[in-house]
């Protein structure tokens, strides 16, 4: 968050991808050992990847549209930030969202983390996180008491992901203070093992990201921590007229993230320091992590408010190198820092590199960096129209897909102030905004994407899933002090895939798997990422716009443990659940 001494407050986030195109060679599958030694691992080069450019293809450029169906669902999350004439620094940074199918009956369940008052007296006055049972789609029921989920900190983000590969997933919860790590039972309940497997933390947590960032074939945590704030004992802060104002984020100390690393039988450490995951300026308030140099190995973007952005290069002898600045993914393109809140990710450009777009405060704007493979990222925002479209607004939540399947990127953006008292831009409450790539510029389409986009909100975290199984993304919108809204995609469609994974010998939902996807020479690349957006969590699926072809597709397949597969005859317009192939079978 970045604030100016009376009342402005900036946020961060940024993430990018590489990936192959169908007719590339592979990298090797041998896996990098783990670095063990406590030393900071030298970045010797970015692998040169062979950039393929391909024509631009034609295709109808499709309406979007979308209704909110929360209250019809019986969604009724509101996300409390206790506001209040203390303005404690903490009521601007919540709340986040996601989607899992806990108890696996085939349908998304959502949970919700929630705030209340932040320096309460007694804890236990807070109202609880939200888990909210999907009934075939149809409406959602409350059932966080039963399930065990009942945390009342101040809570953040949610990050999802099934850390002991059973086929169940379980949930990490970012707080203000404490967090959450519920282990899913099995039987519809969670216990929240946090404090023995070493998860706790005691530190203003926001985003989180589960990826295998050792490629030992269990998802490892990485947690971003913002500031050295604590609400019982805040630091003061006046505004210009000598009123108690939220604090700038200069004036606050940083906190250094924190990476775990998953050693089985539900135990973690803390190795951040060990493979070289920190710099200076920590200030993470968003995490992505995909292989955005394009090695086959995962690496990690986060983030920093009012400082320069990190870009964790995952080394080919183990550990990571900070590599943001070299590779121009830190700073915008006036060389300035940014308030760096929501990441997206996604090949906008099909060019078979993963970008970044980052939402940051009013006068600022939302960053598109483009990825050029080995050389790195470049910031085209004024070049591709973003800059125009976004500078009016604070945006946090963001999501990069093609929503109605016509073989163009779209980015949903939710947006809204950190300060009721000394908003600027389009003031406290803002609209969201949802825009799509025409080839050459980002085009604004929120005027017809539905009523939803006609209103004003305190946006803070976006999900995607597809909750009623109809084959496009819906998304879970959080806003504070206000419904949270459940946005069911009803867009006029192309053609689509949905790639869900199973794997053997990676981490079970194969996070960090790479496709290409083939129709003759059209081809399309994506990655299932660790984190993106800000404080929430996808459903774990892959997903493919298509637009007007129908024919059967292609699949090249990098699974995380660095296996390689082709798939052919794919048909289009399904769920297709993909098998890790057991290594020598």
């Amino acid at each position: 968050m970045a604030v100016n001494l009376s009342s402005r407050m900036m946020l961060g986030l940024t993430v990018g991808i590489s990936l192959l195109g169908c007719d590339s060679t592979l990298p090797s599958s041998n896996k990098p050992p783990v670095a063990k030694a406590t030393r900071q691992i030298e970045l010797t080069s970015i692998p040169s990847i062979e950039r393929k450019e391909r024509p631009v293809e034609k295709s109808v450029l499709r309406a979007a549209s979308f209704a909110n169906v929360a209250e019809a669902l019986g969604v009724r999350f509101v996300y409390d930030n206790g506001a209040s004439s203390k303005r404690l620094m903490v009521e601007a940074t919540g709340g986040g969202c996601g989607w899992l199918d806990y108890d696996r009956d085939g349908w998304l369940d959502l949970y919700f983390s929630q705030g209340g008052v932040p320096d309460a007296p007694d804890p236990s006055s807070r109202p609880m996180d939200s888990l909210l049972r999907s009934i075939d789609g149809v409406t959602f029921t409350n059932v966080t008491a039963s399930a065990g989920t009942t945390g009342r900190e101040y809570g953040q983000g949610v990050a999802v992901g099934d850390f002991n590969n059973d086929g169940f997933p379980d949930l990490f919860v970012t707080n203000v203070g404490q967090n959450h790590f519920y282990a899913n039972q099995g039987d519809g309940t969670f216990r929240d093992l946090a404090e023995s497997a070493g998860l706790i933390g005691r530190s203003w947590s926001a985003s989180a990201a589960w990826a295998d960032l050792d490629r030992d074939g269990d998802l490892d945590l990485y947690v971003c921590h913002y500031l050295d704030y604590d609400p019982y004992k805040p630091m003061p802060c006046l505004d210009k007229n000598g009123v108690p104002a939220i604090c700038h984020p200069r004036n606050v100390e940083a906190t250094p993230d924190e990476c775990f690393e998953n050693l089985g039988e539900g135990s973690f450490r803390a190795v951040a320091q060990e493979w070289g995951l920190f710099g200076p300026g920590n200030k993470a308030l968003g995490v992505a992590i995909a292989d955005f140099s394009g090695d086959g190995r995962p690496d990690i973007f986060v983030a920093n408010d009012t400082m320069a952005n990190f870009l964790f290069i995952n080394q080919q002898g183990g550990g990571f190198k900070e590599s943001a600045q070299v590779l121009g993914a830190a700073l915008s393109m006036t060389g300035s820092t940014q308030a760096n809140m929501g990441v997206a990710v996604g090949d906008y450009d099909q060019n078979g590199f993963l970008d970044l777009c980052v939402t940051h405060f009013t006068g600022e704007w939302a960053t598109v960096y483009r990825n050029l493979g080995s050389q790195g990222f470049q910031d085209v925002s004024p070049l591709t129209g973003m800059h125009e479209l976004t500078r009016a607004k604070l945006g946090f939540g963001t999501v990069m897909q093609d929503f109605n399947s016509d073989r163009r990127m779209d980015l949903f953006f939710t947006n809204g102030h950190i300060d009721p008292e000394n908003s600027d831009g389009d003031g406290y409450r803002m609209s969201p905004q949802f825009v799509t790539y025409d080839r050459e510029r980002w085009i604004n389409q929120s005027v017809t994407a539905g009523e939803f986009f006609t209103g004003r909100y305190v946006g803070r975290g976006v999900a995607a899933g597809d909750f009623d199984r109809d084959g496009d993304t819906d998304l879970a919108v959080v806003h504070q002090n206000s419904p949270a809204a459940i946005l069911r995609n009803d867009s006029e469609s192309g053609h689509w895939l949905r790639l869900k994974f199973i794997c053997a010998t990676s981490n079970r939902d194969g996070i960090g798997t790479q496709v290409v996807v083939c129709q003759g020479d059209k081809r399309l690349a994506g990655e299932l990422a660790g984190g993106t957006s800000y404080a929430s969590a996808h459903e774990p699926v892959l997903p493919f716009g298509l637009g007007d072809y129908d024919e059967p597709c292609v699949l090249e397949i990098r699974w995380p443990s660095g296996e390689t597969q082709t798939i052919s005859n794919v048909a289009v317009d399904q769920v297709q659940v993909l098998h890790e192939p057991v290594h020598g079978k």
